[in-house]
């Protein structure tokens, strides 16, 4: 099992460095932007409820409802397709969670920087 809270900085450093995307502490926790909207929740890595992340998911939902540690998001997100991943014992592996955050950002990112993120990938 990785250590949850350097899988927590890799996690954010790779949602950091998607196109237009920036840091932002609503609530008292870490979230990444692109555009002013949140694509995912970093919550806080000293956080004595766990390190984890939210992320909204469209294409990947059902397969990571079926992930231990993944749950559909409170305060009424889950319905519009959020889920909570509580990093710990049966965590995916980084990449998974990197291909999560980037279904995200794609949900909310505006075209063009989908696009410049495209031109990045090859």
């Amino acid at each position: 099992m990785a250590d949850p809270k350097r899988l927590h900085r890799e996690v954010m450093k790779f949602a950091l460095g998607l196109p237009g995307a920036y840091e932002d502490h609503p609530w008292g926790e870490i979230v990444a932007k692109v555009n002013k909207k949140v694509f995912v929740f970093l919550g806080h890595p000293d956080s004595p409820d766990g390190v984890g992340m939210g992320v909204k998911l469209r294409e990947s939902n059902a397969e990571a409802l079926g992930v231990p540690g993944v749950e559909p998001s409170g305060y009424g997100l889950g319905k519009a397709g959020w889920v909570s991943i509580e990093f710990g014992k049966g965590t995916p592996p980084v990449g998974v969670l990197t291909d999560w955050i980037e279904e995200s950002y794609r949900i909310v990112a505006p075209r063009r920087l989908i696009v410049e993120l495209d031109r990045r990938s090859g």
